[in-house]
C-alpha cells in the first residue's frame, strides 16, 4: 500500500476516534500493519485493543464503534472496501480494488523518482567504505565493501540525504613500509625463494610489475594524486614507497572503474600526522585527564566507556597503536559538519569500535555516543568449477576483485573489446545479496548461468521480458500511461503484482533504517517471481484492447520498479538477455 494511502486510513481512523477520546487526554499512536495470514485482509489495526483498558470499555464493542464509524466516513470510499472484526479486538480491512489499482498510475507519474522520500532532506552523511591499504590489488572482501557501500549511498540518496562517499587510505605504517621493502628487493633482480628475498614480504606478481616500472622511470598517478615519476635508484626508499602506493593507487582506481563505483573524496592517513590532527587529538585526550602513563607507554581509558580494558595509545617505541588515527580521523569527519556516518568495514575491526567510541567522547568535541555507525561485512569464499579458488597469480594469495569480475563476464569475443558489464552486474548483484554480517559463498558457475536459478539474470531477464512485450505490441507507451484502463486489472496475479510493486517505497525506508541494502536484492528477486507468474498466467496482448492496454500498462510499472531497483544496486537493465 502506498504511504499517501496508508495516511489516508489512519486519518479515517483518527477521525473514528474523536468523539470516543473526547475529555480522556488520550493520544494514541495508530498503526497500520499488514497481516501475517493474508486471507484476514490487507491491513490490520489494534487500536481498540491498546484503548480498551484506559477506556474502560470491551475492546470488541470499542472496535465496533470504531468500524462503523470508519464504514460511515464519506472519505473511505474508493479506499477502504471493508472492514472485519477479529478476535478480541482486531480490525482488519480490505483495500478497494481502486486503491490498488492506482500504483500503476502513481509509478507513471513519478518514473524514477518512484519509491524515494525525503527522510534525509537537509542532512549530510559521510560513508565511508573499501578504504584499502595501497599495497596490493583489491580482494573480494573490498568488492563486498563497495558494493554495500555505494548501495547503501544509493539508499541513502533516495531518502534525500547529501551523501559523501569517503575512501580512507592507510598510507602510513608498517605495511607500507613492507610493501617498499618488497618493491625494492624485485628491483634488485631478487624474487620470492632467494635467500635474499624479505621474509614479511609481498610475493604476488604485481610487485614485479611496480619494480620494472621504476626502474624504468615511468610516471604514474592515482585519480586524486599528484604524477610520481620512479627514479630508477634502488637505493632510494622514499623514491620506491611514494612511487609504489601512487602505482597501487592507480591500479585500484582501475578495479573501482571496472566495478562501476566512484567516490567523491579520498583522505590520506599521512595527511593527519603531516597537519598535526594526530598530535591534536593525542593532547586533547591528555588535556581531559583520560590518559595515564604505565611501563613506559601512553595508555587511554577505554575502560571509562565500556570496554574491557584499557588501551595502549602509544608505544614504549614512541609510534601510535592504530586506532589513535582513527580517533583523529573521525574527529576531523565531525569537524566537517558530518553529524551521521557510516563506515563499512570487514568483521575483522569489531574489536576497534569499542575503542575508536571511547577515544572520540574521551577527546570532548561533542560528539554523541555511537558515533559513528558500523556496517561489519564477513568474509566471501569464491567457488569455480566446483572447488574453492584460495590464491590468485597476480596477488600472490588470495582472490582480486578483478578476477571475480573478468570471470563473471565470461569469455572474451575474439576481436572485440571485451565488455565487463555482465561480471560488474553479477559481482554486484551477488555480494549485496546477503546480509552483511553472513558469510557468502561466490559461485563462479552460477554467475555465469542463464537460469532461474541465476538471480541477477532472473531478475534481468524481467525486465527484459517487458521490454520484449512492450516493443512486440506496438503500442504508444507514453499514451498507454494516462488512456489504459486500470480498474480491469481484477486477476489474482495482477492482484499479487500490483500489492509487491505497492511494496517498494516502504521496502526501501525499512533498507535503510537496518542500513540492510540486501533487502532491496531480495525485493527485486520476488518482483521477478511476481512478473514471471503472471506472464505464464495471463496473456498480455490479448485482442480485448481496453485489456491489453491495461495489462501492458502493468507491465510498463513493473519495468520501471525492476529498473529503479537495479539502479540502486549499481546493476544494469538491460532490454534485451
Amino acid at each position: 500500500m502506498l504511504a499517501q494511502q496508508k495516511q489516508r486510513i489512519s486519518d479515517l481512523f483518527s477521525s473514528a476516534l474523536q468523539p470516543l477520546l473526547a475529555d480522556s487526554g488520550l493520544t494514541p499512536t495508530i498503526t497500520l500493519e499488514r497481516p501475517r495470514d493474508a486471507s484476514h485482509g490487507d491491513i490490520a489495526c489494534n487500536i481498540a485493543m491498546q484503548l480498551a483498558k484506559p477506556l474502560k470499555k470491551n475492546p470488541r464493542e470499542l472496535a465496533q464503534a470504531i468500524v462503523a464509524a470508519v464504514m460511515a466516513d464519506p472519505a473511505r470510499e474508493g479506499l477502504v472496501e471493508s472492514v472485519e472484526i477479529a478476535g478480541p479486538g482486531f480490525i482488519n480491512l480490505r483495500v478497494a480494488a481502486a486503491a490498488k489499482q492506482a500504483v500503476v498510475k502513481v509509478i507513471h507519474e513519478q518514473g524514477e523518482a518512484f519509491g524515494r522520500g525525503s527522510l534525509g532532506a537537509g542532512k549530510k552523511v559521510l560513508v565511508e567504505f573499501v578504504s584499502a591499504n595501497p599495497t596490493g590489488p583489491l580482494h573480494v572482501g573490498h568488492g563486498r565493501q563497495g558494493a554495500l557501500g555505494d548501495a547503501l549511498s544509493s539508499l541513502l540518496e533516495a531518502q534525500g540525504y547529501d551523501v559523501l562517499r569517503e575512501f580512507y587510505y592507510n598510507d602510513a605504517g608498517v605495511q607500507i613500509a613492507t610493501l617498499a621493502t618488497s618493491v625494492q628487493a624485485r628491483a634488485r633482480g631478487f624474487k620470492p625463494g632467494d635467500a635474499e628475498w624479505p621474509e614479511s614480504a609481498y610475493n604476488g606478481d604485481y610487485i614485479a610489475d611496480i619494480a620494472r616500472d621504476f626502474l624504468d622511470k615511468k610516471t604514474v598517478s592515482a585519480s586524486d594524486g599528484e604524477p610520481v615519476t620512479g627514479s630508477g635508484d634502488v637505493e632510494d626508499m622514499d623514491s620506491i614507497r611514494r612511487f609504489a602506493v601512487a602505482y597501487l593507487r592507480h591500479e585500484q582506481d582501475l578495479d573501482l572503474q571496472a566495478f562501476g563505483v566512484k567516490f567523491d573524496n579520498y583522505y590520506l592517513e599521512s595527511s593527519l600526522y603531516a597537519d598535526g590532527k594526530v598530535a591534536a587529538a593525542v593532547d586533547a585526550l591528555i588535556a581531559a585527564g583520560k590518559t595515564y602513563e604505565q611501563d613506559g607507554a601512553l595508555w587511554l581509558r577505554t575502560t571509562d566507556y565500556g570496554d574491557d580494558k584499557d588501551r595502549v595509545m602509544k608505544k614504549t617505541d614512541g609510534t601510535y597503536t592504530y586506532f589513535v588515527p582513527d580517533v583523529a580521523y573521525h574527529i576531523n569527519k565531525w569537524q566537517r559538519g558530518y553529524g551521521k556516518v557510516i563506515n563499512i568495514q570487514g568483521s575483522d575491526h569489531h574489536g576497534t569500535i569499542a575503542r575508536v567510541r571511547a577515544g572520540l567522547q574521551a577527546a570532548g568535541v561533542g560528539i554523541p555516543q555511537g558515533y559513528p555507525d558500523y556496517v561489519l561485512h564477513k568474509m566471501v569464499t569464491v567457488m569455480r568449477n566446483g572447488e574453492e579458488v584460495k590464491i590468485s597469480k597476480r596477488a600472490g594469495s588470495y582472490v582480486t576483485l578483478r578476477d571475480l569480475i573478468e570471470w563473471s563476464a565470461g569469455e572474451a569475443v575474439e576481436g572485440q573489446e571485451r565488455d565487463l558489464t555482465r561480471g560488474r552486474d553479477a559481482v554486484r548483484f551477488f555480494l549485496i545479496s546477503r546480509k552483511a554480517d553472513t558469510e557468502f559463498v561466490f559461485d563462479v558457475d552460477l554467475a555465469l548461468a542463464q537460469s532461474d536459478e541465476n538471480p541477477v539474470y532472473y531478475v534481468q531477464y524481467a525486465h527484459a521480458r517487458i521490454c520484449t512485450v512492450l516493443g512486440k505490441s506496438g503500442v504508444d507507451e507514453e499514451a498507454l500511461k494516462t488512456t489504459a484502463d486500470l480498474s480491469l486489472l481484477t486477476a489474482p496475479r495482477e492482484a499479487s503484482l500490483l500489492a509487491k510493486l505497492a511494496e517498494y517505497p516502504d521496502m526501501l525506508a525499512h533498507a535503510l533504517q537496518e542500513l540492510g541494502p540486501h533487502q532491496v536484492a531480495f525485493y527485486l528477486r520476488d518482483l521477478a517471481g511476481e512478473l514471471h507468474s503472471y506472464y505464464n498466467a495471463e496473456r498480455v496482448l490479448v485482442d480485448d484492447v481496453p485489456t491489453r492496454s491495461a495489462r501492458l500498462a502493468l507491465l510498463s510499472a513493473t519495468r520501471q520498479v525492476l529498473r529503479n531497483g537495479l539502479a540502486l544496486l549499481g546493476v544494469s537493465a538491460p532490454a534485451r538477455m
